[in-house]
């Protein structure tokens, strides 16, 4: 995968802030908020300065037990070809069965049997897409109670076996951390690295000891400090920042890539 560099999620709210922003080297767009066919025009002129845009999936749900929708993988595709993008990402997450959205994100049971079934449905993405896909491990708000494999044996077994990329979010390995006790650390020691497409950083808050993750503040300390630790052990292509209501000022949004390029820096100091 080549450089990225660090780049932030485009929104249509943010479309003015991002066209007059330093320091932006790329870009992430949620795919089913465009249509390939008519693309908002800040992006056109964004994609003409040069800047990769990724379409970036939330439905396609190749963690359900039925296989992705052709239409929806005919939507991603659609999407990497109308941006020209280098990659396209989605969550390893069940979002719908029986007919019924989950309207959340979920974990994946993470046996042998539903890694089978993963396994065939990344495949099949794989084969209807044009450009190589990456998968991103998701905010957990609970784990399955006949879990087999940790979240990174689950998503390295998964590599071995379909050669996916990996978009690591380490505020969700934070938010696992402080609300499942699972260790970030751990995750990043055990997730096979070189498999690196790029990284998410967004921030949220604490209530009564529950982390949200909600991508409206900026990212917390322990957030960062994971980017740090990433970068320790591998070198990513990108670092993205996200975030999706209460939008704040430029100032603010510069800031957070700032101190994102700060924490990648500290992974070559001594510890």
């Amino acid at each position: 995968m080549a450089g990225l560099g660090v780049g932030i999620g485009w929104r249509s709210e943010l479309d003015l802030t991002i066209e007059r922003m330093d320091g932006v080297d790329f870009l992430e767009v949620v795919a089913e908020n465009i249509r390939p066919a008519q693309l908002p025009e800040s992006l056109r002129v964004l994609r003409g300065r040069g800047l990769p845009v990724i379409p970036h999936g939330v439905s396609l749900g190749v963690g359900d037990a039925q296989p992705p929708s052709p239409a929806r993988l005919a939507h991603l595709a659609a999407c990497a070809q109308a941006l020209d993008a280098p990659l396209v990402s989605e969550h390893l997450a069940f979002v719908r069965g029986g007919g019924v959205e989950a309207g959340h994100l979920l974990p994946v049971p993470r046996t042998r049997e539903s890694l089978r079934v993963v396994t065939e449905n990344v495949r099949r993405a794989q084969d209807a897409l044009p450009v190589p896909l990456a998968l991103e491990n998701v905010a957990a708000i609970f784990g399955w109670p006949d879990d087999e494999l940790t979240e990174a044996e689950f998503l390295a077994e998964l590599v071995a076996a379909t050669g996916v990329g990996l978009l690591i979010d380490v505020a969700n390995l934070y938010n696992n951390q402080v609300n499942l006790g699972l260790s970030a650390v751990a995750a990043l020691d055990a997730l096979p690295l070189e498999h690196l497409a790029y990284v998410h950083v967004a921030g949220g808050y604490e209530r009564d000891g529950i982390w949200h993750d909600t991508h409206t503040q900026v990212a917390p300390q322990p957030v960062l400090d994971l980017l740090t630790e990433l970068c320790a052990r591998a070198t990513p292509p990108g670092v993205l920042l996200e975030w999706d209501e209460d939008y704040p000022s430029d100032d603010v949004l510069v800031t957070e890539l700032s101190r994102i390029r700060a924490a990648m820096s500290l992974a070559g100091e001594p510890r």
